[in-house]
Parts: structure tokens; C-alpha cells; sequence
């Protein structure tokens, strides 16, 4: 635990406060006990206030008041049951019945990753309503959740991406015990849990970090808002705060990584950088942990830098997203594709994608009007989480189509086999297992008119880009937020079930084969066959099992040759109810062959 952390912690019968405000002078705590009582708090040093209080089993309330400027509340409050204006609340993190303590987390290219979110995963949009559906994801083999954006944010219906108290679990979702309660169940049933962080800046509605400190940089500038100061004059502080958040989830929620947003809209220029803090203390903090904890980068850099060790100048961190993959792949599937990715459109690059990771790693790249990126060839594919659909990719279209709005179902069947056949770790968008077909809009719930009509009108202007006319949903209408609700009973349904158990049957062929489990890039080969098709080539580590995977994303027939060797056995079939040869795909469809005997799906 650092020496300097901020917030509020009980401990035994006082409650500690720590506030950083490197530019006050007096620094008053507010707490709301019976009417509200003032303290005066204490300078402890490089810009840090503190103060011990007595305090009873009641909950206790509290703001800071930095010079008589405020009150405002904790910018490390760990709960805001009032909402981003209200008070702070202290929780109490050592009275929660963890039962996990046996728990020791999963090898990262062990996991088959689940992003959700809270607000539209159920009906009622809680932590606690995620629990009786865990037994479901495990059975279909999911071991692991990546929650998006949980931080407390404006209003009751947002991705999250708005947070502005990176520390507070959100008061509509359940707050801080019910998230320790899903955590806690997650664990029970061999599933990991993961969060979706934001630290290249805060939310614009309130947002109450500038005033008590130089959070924010006027040197650099992110899409959404100031940049955060990580290399600028009382910088200690705020590396101090954003770093030690990483500590706090590993710490008191007991989860096993984190994904960090947009890692790419984070500038640090010092000697001593950031992601070198961050690993020293977490380093120094698995010890007392026992269990894993991994982090999974944002980063549309195209850098294996993001992926290598500290020690050599790298960020450190474990996986990255692969946003080629799903480019190289999605164009193939849909031939509307390339209107929204124009670099991408060919069989080869999807062979590169499999077989290096970045598409682009170096040549011209006409979005961006530049060169971009660099080689990733020889990298491990468990560097890399592979996706068909994420948040983004349905939610950023006017009419946030998911992708089983946009295809056949084969053609999505074709989808999960080309990801869960990758070298990679894959992620799946919650309800794309059975072919979700709901929208995923957009959502916001601001009270600031002003910001209300900025978001909206940003939007608008955002999709003129698209050229196709349609104009996105309000995302301040609730009903907007409503309609992004996944239909959970449609798994149970027919035509849905059918893809469900295609996934089903992929994540354990993915599970028992030792082949897919070689993550090492001499482990993979592909071959181009036709511009529509190509063959995917997996060797098991020892060398004793290959699987020849022949993926097909013509409407036509595609036939082809018996791999020369050993007697191949057909192992799955996207097709297996229509009458095909052996050796060919009728039509978009995929079939895997391997050296080892095994049940036909």
C-alpha cells in the first residue's frame, strides 16, 4: 500500500483522510453527522492534508472545502451515493465476507474474454442481477468478464467513459458491496473479472479534480477533454493518484486486471515514466496478493512497444487490443465494409493479421493520411485480444448495429470460428454468442443543458462523415439507453440457439486442442487460396497435432485439394446439415481438419 495514498479509509476505530492539494493553504473536512461538523486538516507534506477522526459505525458523509472555495467532494471518494454533486461516503473495505481466498486468477492465454455492460447486461442493470447469469457464461465456457467503465459517472445511463471519480463505484449499478459480490461469485465459479479504466481523462460534468489541484495539462489535448498531468509541474501528485488506482481494484475489489482506455491519449515524457511507476508498485504488490493481476491496453499506436517490458523501454503490458484483426476480418464478412474501413479489404491482410498481428505496420495508411505502425511479427499471440464486436464497433454506427444485423447467420458462424481459431485471446461483446440482435446505442444522461445539446449535436456532426443519411438516436433519451438492453431469454430460443452452441462447441475445441493452445508465431502459417479464401495452418508446440482450417467467404462454392500427409479427420463443420463433399465449402462457411481423431460438430 503507498505511504501517500489518498481517500478515505477506516482503521479500526478512526477513519483516515488524505487529500492531495498541492497549491492550498487550508484545507477544512466537512463531514455530515447530525448537521455539519468542520475539521480542520493537517499539511503532512508534498502537497498532501491530513487527518485522523474518531468515528463511530454510522456511516459517515464528508467533503473537502480547500480554502474556502468548496465544498466539493473526495476526488477519491470511493462512493457518491448522491451522484457526482453529492457527498462522499467512506466504505468501510474490511467488513466485506470475501469467500475467494483460494483464488489465485488464470494464465492470461487461458482466458476466453466476455466484455459487458452493467446498465443493459439485464434488465435491471445491476451487479447483483449479473450473478444467477455466471453459471451460464461459465457453462458455455466464458472464465472471464471485462466490465466496461463502472466509475461513478453523471446521471444513471452512460458507457462510462464520462467517470469523474476514477475511485467510486457507480450508485446505480449497486455500488461498491454489490460489485464485490459479483467479484466474489465470479471467483466461485473459475471466472476472472476484469475493468474497463479511464485515465487519459475525466468526464466534463462534475468534474472537481481542477480544483483542488493541477490534474489537468494545457500541453497536450485528448479527444474528449484536457489530458491528464503526467509530466508537468506537481506531477508527482496525480502520477501518484492514477497510479495507486491501479493498486485500489487489485486491493478491494480482488479483480484480476484491468483494460485501460485509449492508452494512446496519455503523454509522459519524463525519464521515469508512468507505466514504470505503475510496475513497481505493482510488483511490490503481488507478493501480498497471491493471485495475478493483468493489464490489457487500448492503444490505436500500432506499437509493440505497448507490449514489452518496462525494463526495455516498453509500457508493460500484458495484452493489447487487436483492432486490425477485426478490420481485416469485418471487410471480408460484409462487403459494405471498406465504407467504414478503407485500408482494409483483401484476403492477404487477414492472412497478415493472422500471421504478425498489426496490418499495418509501417506503409501508407490513407485514413490517416500518413505512415503508421510497425512490425508485431514474432510477438505472442496472447499479446493480442482479438474481437468481432466490441462496445465501439456496434455502438459508434448511427443505428448501433451489431454485427448479426449486418450478416447471415453463416456468415457470423464464419465470424466466431476465424477468432476462436486465431492465435490470440478472444473477446467476445455480450449476446454476439447467440447472435444478439438489439441494437447498441450511444447513452448519456447529463443534467447540464449545455452539455447536453454539445453531445448531441457532436454526434450528428460525427456520422455526416459516413455519407449513408442516417442520423443517430439521442443519447440522452432514455429510451435510447432501453433499447440497448440485451433479450437474455433469446440463448434458450430458436434461431439463436444454434449459433450458441457453434460457440459452444468452438470455445471448447479452442480448450482441448493442443494445437490452438501454441500461441508462438512459428506455430501458425496461412495460405491464400482464392480472394475469398484462404487456409489457416495450427501446430501444437511438440509438433504433434496440426489442424488445417480452410475458412471460405464466397457466396460461391469453394472447392479444394486433401492436405498432402497424414489421414486428416474433419473436426468441425459450420455446414454440418447441408450436403457437401468433404473438400468443399458450399458457399461462406468454414471446416477444420486435423491429424488427431475427434467428434465431428
Amino acid at each position: 500500500m503507498s505511504n501517500i495514498k489518498a481517500g478515505a479509509y477506516r482503521e479500526g476505530e478512526q477513519i483516515r483522510f488524505r487529500v492531495w492539494a498541492p497549491q492550498t493553504k487550508q484545507m477544512n473536512l466537512i463531514c455530515e453527522h447530525a448537521g455539519p461538523e468542520t475539521f480542520q486538516m493537517e499539511p503532512a507534506g508534498q502537497g498532501y492534508f491530513n487527518l485522523n477522526l474518531a468515528w463511530g459505525d454510522e456511516p459517515c458523509r464528508y467533503r473537502y472545502d480547500p480554502d474556502s472555495r468548496g465544498p466539493f467532494p473526495d476526488p477519491a471518494s470511493h462512493f457518491q451515493p448522491e451522484g457526482v454533486h453529492g457527498y462522499s461516503q467512506v466504505v468501510d473495505h474490511s467488513r466485506f465476507p470475501w469467500t475467494d481466498g483460494e483464488w489465485r486468477g488464470r494464465a492470461f492465454e487461458d482466458l476466453i474474454l466476455y466484455e459487458l455492460h452493467v446498465g443493459t447486461f439485464t434488465p435491471e442493470g445491476t451487479f447483483e442481477a449479473i450473478v444467477p447469469r455466471l453459471a451460464a457464461l461459465a457453462e458455455l465456457g466464458i472464465n472471464a468478464i471485462e466490465l466496461m467503465p463502472v466509475s461513478e459517472f453523471p446521471g444513471s445511463r452512460n458507457w462510462g467513459y464520462d467517470g469523474v471519480f476514477p475511485y467510486s463505484v457507480h450508485s446505480a449499478y449497486g455500488g461498491p458491496g454489490q460489485l464485490k459480490v459479483l467479484v466474489d461469485a465470479a471467483h466461485g465459479l473459475g471466472i476472472s473479472v476484469f475493468l474497463d479504466i479511464v485515465i487519459n481523462h475525466i468526464g466534463p460534468e462534475g468534474n472537481y479534480l481542477g480544483d483542488f489541484g493541477p490534474y489537468f495539462s494545457d500541453k497536450y489535448s485528448t479527444p474528449w477533454g484536457k489530458a491528464i498531468n503526467f509530466d508537468g509541474e506537481w506531477s508527482d501528485g496525480v502520477r501518484d493518484y492514477f497510479s495507486d488506482l491501479i493498486l485500489f481494484w487489485s486491493e478491494y475489489y480482488h479483480l484480476d486486471g484491468l483494460r485501460l482506455d485509449a492508452i494512446h491519449e496519455i503523454f509522459d515524457k519524463g525519464a521515469f515514466s508512468f507505466w514504470e511507476l505503475v510496475h513497481q508498485k505493482l510488483d511490490a504488490h503481488q507478493p501480498y496478493s497471491g493471485r495475478r493481476f493483468h493489464l490489457i491496453a487500448e492503444s490505436d499506436l500500432n506499437s509493440p512497444r505497448v507490449v514489452k517490458p518496462v525494463q526495455i523501454g516498453g509500457m508493460g503490458f500484458d495484452a493489447q487490443w487487436l483492432d486490425d484483426f477485426h478490420h481485416a476480418l469485418y471487410v471480408l464478412l460484409d462487403e459494405n465494409g471498406r465504407e467504414r474501413h478503407i485500408d482494409f479489404g483483401t484476403i492477404g491482410q487477414l492472412a497478415k493479421a493472422y500471421k504478425d498481428g498489426f496490418v499495418h505496420s509501417g506503409g501508407y495508411v490513407q485514413f490517416r493520411k500518413r505512415k503508421h505502425g510497425t512490425s508485431s511479427a514474432g510477438i505472442r499471440g496472447a499479446s493480442f485480444v482479438a474481437f468481432n464486436l466490441n462496445h465501439d464497433q456496434a455502438g459508434n454506427r448511427a443505428g448501433g448495429e451489431r454485427l448479426s444485423q449486418l450478416v447471415s447467420v453463416a456468415r457470423q458462424k464464419v465470424a466466431m470460428a476465424a477468432l476462436m481459431l486465431s492465435p490470440y485471446v478472444p473477446m467476445l461483446f455480450m449476446g454476439e454468442e447467440y447472435g444478439e440482435d438489439t441494437p447498441f446505442f450511444f447513452f448519456v444522461s447529463h443534467t447540464d443543458p449545455k452539455l447536453i445539446r454539445a453531445v448531441i449535436e457532436g454526434r450528428e456532426s460525427e456520422f455526416k462523415d459516413f455519407g449513408d443519411g442516417q442520423k443517430p438516436r439521442n443519447p440522452q433519451d432514455e429510451d435510447t439507453f432501453l433499447c440497448s438492453k440485451i433479450q437474455w431469454q433469446k440463448r434458450s430460443e430458436a434461431p439463436y440457439t444454434d449459433l450458441l452452441d457453434w460457440t459452444q462447441t468452438l470455445i471448447a475445441l479452442r480448450q482441448t486442442h493442443t494445437a490452438l493452445r501454441n500461441f508462438e508465431k512459428d506455430g501458425i502459417s496461412v495460405d491464400v487460396l482464392t480472394d475469398r479464401a484462404l487456409l489457416l495452418k495450427r501446430i501444437s508446440n511438440d509438433e504433434r497435432e496440426m489442424l488445417y482450417c480452410y475458412i471460405n467467404f464466397s457466396d460461391e462454392t469453394f472447392t479444394f485439394l486433401p492436405p498432402d500427409g497424414p489421414h486428416w479427420h474433419l473436426i468441425l463443420d459450420s455446414q454440418r446439415n447441408v450436403r457437401t463433399e468433404t473438400w468443399c465449402i458450399d458457399g461462406p462457411g468454414v471446416k477444420v481438419f486435423s491429424n488427431v481423431p475427434d467428434v465431428i460438430f
